[in-house]
């Protein structure tokens, strides 16, 4: 009898690059796939920001603005939502962001917070801006996932799937590449985004791209928690860990500003 065999994908990528020399520091794959984002990202903001006939030199503010929201809320998300114990017996340990531990729903709200504050300095739309800011968050949160994958963390559960994935720095378990499916879909959504907004931006009401961002890659966030291994000790036994928990309110705050956004249209196409 003829047996197949499934041919996995065996994951051992060095996570660092290269030691910068005298300093003794790794550079690494993670860092680099941060850098990438952002710097991509503030490029297409550029791109935006000139098709809707505004000043480019806001991007640059804007770029401050939204990258200490999304660290500085990333960091309080993984210390509040996943470890509070540990962080309230040892606070200095807060500011240890080198040791890993950044909560993408933090980072959220973090450039929710942000990009508010941002909008009232340049006054313009609060939600005019998310809806802008939505195109190149999907764009970042790719890399970013990606450079989850390359140090072979948020990694999935078993699988005899033939794109199953052996971490080799974990076990030799073939599993679910959680955060390639992220970054995958992430990049679709951008696409589809830039897409929307670049041939129909005089037509959309605003909150339409956010609302539809945030429901989208929430819901999608949701699905994809099923196929990872839980982030924490305390996620075992839980029906919902704490992703999906998190990600609720995102859809549900998506949900509304569709709605709004709607009833506003319909408002605006009434005759008087």
């Amino acid at each position: 009898m003829f047996t197949a065999t499934v041919s996995y994908i065996t994951w051992s990528v060095n996570p660092d690059i290269f030691v910068i020399p005298g300093l003794n520091h790794p550079v690494r794959w993670y860092g680099l796939c941060w850098a990438v984002g952002l710097i991509l990202s503030q490029m297409m903001m550029n791109f935006i920001y000139k098709k809707e006939g505004r000043s480019e030199g806001e991007v640059d503010t804007m770029t401050l603005y939204i990258v200490a929201g999304t660290l500085l809320g990333a960091r309080l998300g993984h210390v509040l939502f996943y470890d509070p114990v540990h962080y309230l017996q040892n606070p200095l340990m807060i500011l240890a962001v080198w040791e890993g531990g950044l909560a993408s729903h933090g980072g959220a709200i973090g450039i929710l917070i942000s990009s508010y504050l941002f909008a009232r300095k340049t006054k313009v739309s609060y939600l005019w801006l998310l809806d802008r800011l939505s195109i190149v968050a999907a764009l970042t949160g790719s890399f970013i996932r990606v450079g989850n994958l390359m140090n072979s963390e948020i990694v999935g559960i078993p699988t005899t799937l033939p794109w199953g994935f052996i971490f080799t720095s974990i076990d030799d378990v073939p599993r679910h590449p959680a955060q390639l499916y992220e970054a995958i879909y992430c990049l679709f959504l951008f696409v589809g985004l830039f897409t929307v907004w670049y041939q129909y931006r005089a037509r959309i009401k605003t909150g339409t791209l956010v609302g539809w961002f945030i429901v989208i890659l929430f819901s999608l966030r949701f699905v994809d928690e099923f196929l990872k291994i839980d982030q924490v000790e305390f996620e075992a036994g839980m029906v919902l860990n704490m992703g999906q928990l998190l990600s609720i309110p995102f859809i549900l705050t998506g949900i509304i500003i569709l709605i709004r956004s709607s009833k506003e249209a319909r408002s605006y196409q009434k005759p008087s």
